[in-house]
């Protein structure tokens, strides 16, 4: 085996300088950058947005672009099948249903949305101070929030619509007045996690105020596991419209939405199941897409799989 004849002169030492030292190799990531590249590798996951954004859309055009109004009786074009001049067909007083369907659409996705914004802020600023300030003010906190998480919600809802007027502002009420509890223990959970983290010593020891440290630090830090939990909040919401809905506790004529819809369309299911079949299936595709969103949020910000 032949002997390699190394001198020194064969080597050059390389040059030395500073800035190379703490130069990074590679590209800085952020949490939040990482976090939305692996969510775009959830192809199920761009669908179920591409689904909702289409869903908002046309919940706005859909009934310009039938010509048709959602609340115009026609008893003698009653119960007509799926057609060129009915795209859906028509209910039972003749009203039209791809213009009802889309209105409906506009509805439930407004109470899934504003029922899951307001469980979102009170759940965060009660599970925040919780967690935050412990002892006694946890306590009593948390307490209140077991005392009304045992009340049967339905019996809270039923109540509320003796009380209050039945309406769309009542059913959101309804939903919320127990909804929010579990974004509560979830963000108690992981404010009670971080309060012990260095940072927050730090600025405690520099003089920060304890709400400057619960909402500048604390909650930001929390936004993962509550953007999760605020993704499968709102298809939560539309499936407990539809229920409440169904029991004649839902928004009032001549409002419509996709649970009142299936509501009217079960007495003809036999005769007329296109009736129930276009709300069914767009409450199902609705709940669908945003768990599937939610589970995706869920695996992307899981800081355990990050690499």
């Amino acid at each position: 085996m032949e002997q390699l004849n190394l001198k020194n002169s064969d080597f050059e030492p390389l040059e030395k300088k500073h800035e190379d030292a703490e130069k990074i190799a590679g590209e800085s990531t952020s949490f939040w950058k990482d976090a939305w590249r692996r969510f775009k590798k959830n192809k199920l996951a761009l669908a179920g947005i591409v689904v909702i954004v289409i869903l908002g859309i046309l919940s706005f055009i859909g009934g310009p672009i039938s010509g048709q109004n959602y609340y115009e009786n026609d008893l003698i074009g009653s119960n007509q099948p799926p057609s060129a001049e009915h795209w859906f067909g028509t209910d039972s007083l003749g009203r039209d249903m791809f213009a009802r369907t889309w209105y409906g659409a506009k509805i439930s996705l407004f109470i899934g949305l504003m029922a899951a914004f307001i469980d979102l802020i009170i759940g965060v600023i009660w599970g925040a101070v919780s967690g935050f300030f412990g002892g006694k003010i946890d306590e009593y906190m948390m307490r209140i929030a077991d005392i009304l998480y045992g009340v049967p919600y339905l019996l809270v809802v039923i109540l509320l619509m003796v009380i209050m007027p039945q309406g769309l502002w009542t059913l959101i009420i309804a939903m919320t007045i127990t909804g929010w509890i579990n974004m509560a223990r979830i963000v108690r959970g992981q404010v009670m996690q971080l309060r012990s983290e260095e940072y927050v010593m730090a600025s405690q020891s520099l003089g920060a105020s304890n709400s400057r440290i619960l909402f500048r630090h604390l909650v930001p830090n929390t936004l993962g596991p509550v953007l999760v939990t605020l993704t499968l909040t709102i298809p939560n919401a539309i499936f407990t419209e539809a229920f409440l809905s169904y029991l004649g506790l839902g928004v009032p004529a001549p409002l419509a939405s996709w649970g009142t819809m299936s509501s009217d369309a079960l007495p003809a299911l036999q005769y007329y199941p296109y009736q129930l079949f276009f709300p069914a299936f767009f409450i199902c595709l609705t709940m669908l897409a945003f768990n599937i969103i939610g589970d995706a949020m869920r695996d992307a910000l899981d800081p355990k799989e990050r690499k």
